[in-house]
């Protein structure tokens, strides 16, 4: 499995377009325990996070009791939402399936996922969008500490068998810059995200498309011999 390269991708805010049902969700989720409403800015801000560690950023101030309250008002909220019509309520980026479907096609390439979501959450994202099977990898926030903790890279690439070096993570956020540089996976930065390209510190580079991602792969990963 030497010669395989693996490319790893965050979900919300990198893939899809979920803000609205995101903020629907915290909306939902500050009302039932009666904590004020963070703005939509500071909601972004925490993509990509752990709930546990989003809600403890977002209310600092909140007990332990009303951090998990907070969690399971989300999530009932998120899913009620999003069951309705994932695809519509998060939809896919502009060239984001084309671009899968082409590093798919690479013999050479392998596919995985690193996200904040839980496994109930990616699930029924991917089959709204028609993606169950796709990705060689996912892994979730169930399972591992949130990011930026190494942990779900680490996991991708001995589950797959690919070195650091051989792999790249593309994210929106610096908590997924900071994942791989933690890693020792590259990072490849997207501009269409939730957090500014200023705070994408560490990104070996940061495309603007999707139609830019086969190149910047290629100029960061060494090339197959």
């Amino acid at each position: 499995m030497s010669d395989l390269r693996l490319v790893i991708f965050d979900v919300d805010g990198t893939l899809v377009d979920s803000q609205n049902h995101i903020v629907s969700g915290m909306e939902a989720a500050f009302a039932e325990t009666g904590l004020t409403m963070p703005s939509r800015s500071d909601v972004l801000s925490i993509v990509g996070l752990s709930l546990p560690e989003a809600f403890g950023v977002l209310a600092p101030g909140a007990s332990q009791a009303q951090n998990r309250q907070l969690v399971e008002a989300y999530k009932t909220s998120y899913m009620r939402l999003r069951s309705a019509d994932a695809a519509a309520s998060s939809p896919l980026y502009p060239g984001a399936r084309a671009a899968l479907e082409r590093l798919k096609g690479d013999d050479h390439l392998l596919l995985g996922i690193a996200t904040g979501k839980s496994r109930r959450g990616l699930d029924v994202l991917l089959e709204a969008h028609g993606l169950t099977g796709f990705f060689d990898n996912e892994q979730v926030a169930d399972h591992h500490p949130s990011k930026p903790h190494p942990s779900m890279l680490l996991a991708s690439l001995s589950e797959l068998g690919v070195g650091a070096g051989h792999s790249v993570m593309v994210g929106d956020t610096a908590y997924d810059m900071e994942m791989a540089g933690a890693a020792g996976v590259a990072g490849l930065g997207v501009s269409w995200g939730y957090h500014p390209v200023e705070r994408l510190q560490g990104a070996h580079a940061v495309i603007e498309t999707f139609e830019a991602i086969d190149g910047a792969i290629r100029n960061i990963l060494e090339p197959v011999q």
